[in-house]
């Protein structure tokens, strides 16, 4: 990522974080209507499981510049993934999720460049984790 994608980034996770509650659960929300067939993967707290979320992407986010020392942990959690029953085609439905939710709780701040730098941080995550996910396997 380039030092403009990485600004955009951080920038609209600090306007995102202080709801950080509301943003995980509008994610779930909106994961849930977009593949119902994930639902049944997400056992007990949907609060802390929120928490997980934004905690990870908080994580790394604040790594971009440095993502080398974050991604054994990307890597390890796409194999929990896959343990968990997350296969390839559900990364889809996910990166869609998370960019709606961000458009959600950014409103009109969510601009294409925005938009595109957040892009490419799922993409690389979500890469990342299917490819530990298939090397495991």
């Amino acid at each position: 990522m380039n030092p403009q994608e990485i600004f955009l980034v951080r920038n609209s996770f600090r306007q995102v974080r202080p709801i950080a509650d509301q943003t995980a659960a509008l994610f779930y929300a909106r994961l849930f209507e977009l593949d119902p067939s994930l639902r049944p993967l997400f056992h007990g707290d949907m609060r802390e499981q929120g928490r997980k979320l934004m905690d990870f992407l908080g994580s790394a986010v604040d790594r971009l510049d440095r993502l080398d020392e974050f991604l054994p942990s990307v890597r390890a959690l796409g194999i929990r993934h896959a343990g968990h029953g997350i296969q390839y085609k559900h990364y889809a439905a996910i990166g869609t999720a998370l960019l709606w939710t961000l458009g959600k709780g950014l409103g009109p701040a969510f601009t294409v460049e925005v938009r595109e730098a957040w892009n490419t941080v799922y993409a690389t995550l979500a890469g990342t984790m299917i490819d530990a996910a298939k090397v495991a396997a």
